[in-house]
């Protein structure tokens, strides 16, 4: 399972499928845009766009379709149905706010996530997480989002740590390359079951006891 170190400085949280359950918006956003397209969506076709921004997710999907020119008219789609799918809420997974809420009492923490600012926003709010964080930063405010290191490394710039002193938590391969990319320690709940991820840390969720007492010893 591997450990995580105590003397860190900064915990970095992904969003989406780690501490919101927006993955099920975006399941039903993309099963849709499938079906339409005469594809059954399954376990294998989310592991083709889990983590990626709206664009490469569309264009995954243009390319799964066919269609490779018709990125731009299915992320227009992809982000009109995400949009629908949220208004309608997103739950908190089990463990976030209380693993948010020990972190912060330590250390300075932030969210990185994938999504593009009007998505973050509505996530957060929506699953009541928005008023511990004071930075966060989306995939439309940096040159390059996951997988390249961009996120990390402006969070960890913002934050005043080095990348070496933080943690990332992470649920995709996408978001975990970015954070390994930009030199964190990677803690990971992955959203597929089953699937063989890089970590430092390995969990199913981020209620489980031993995550919890590490966020108890941070900065002691």
């Amino acid at each position: 399972m591997g450990t995580l170190p105590t003397g860190i400085e900064a915990v970095v949280f992904d969003c989406d499928g780690l501490l919101v359950d927006t993955e099920t918006c975006w399941t039903v956003a993309e099963s849709a845009i499938f079906a339409a397209h005469g594809h059954p969506f399954g376990p294998e076709q989310k592991a083709l766009v889990i983590g990626h921004t709206v664009e490469a997710a569309a264009q995954v999907m243009a390319e799964y379709f066919g269609r490779p020119d018709a990125g731009a008219d299915i992320a227009a789609e992809l982000l009109e149905r995400i949009r629908r799918e949220l208004s309608r809420g997103a739950a908190a997974l089990p463990g976030a706010a209380e693993l948010v809420r020990a972190c912060r009492a330590a250390v300075p923490i932030a969210v990185a996530s994938n999504s593009p600012r009007e998505l973050l926003d509505a996530a957060l709010w929506s699953a009541g997480l928005a008023e511990y964080f004071t930075h966060s930063f989306a995939a439309d405010e940096v040159r390059s989002p996951k997988p390249a290191p961009d996120l990390y490394l402006t969070a960890c710039e913002t934050l005043g740590v080095a990348p070496k002193r933080a943690v990332a938590f992470e649920d995709s391969a996408t978001g975990i390359a970015s954070a390994r990319a930009a030199g964190l320690y990677v803690a990971v709940v992955p959203t597929l079951p089953g699937a063989d991820l890089d970590h430092d840390w390995l969990g199913t969720s981020l209620d489980e006891p031993e995550v919890r007492d590490w966020a108890r010893r941070l900065g002691a």
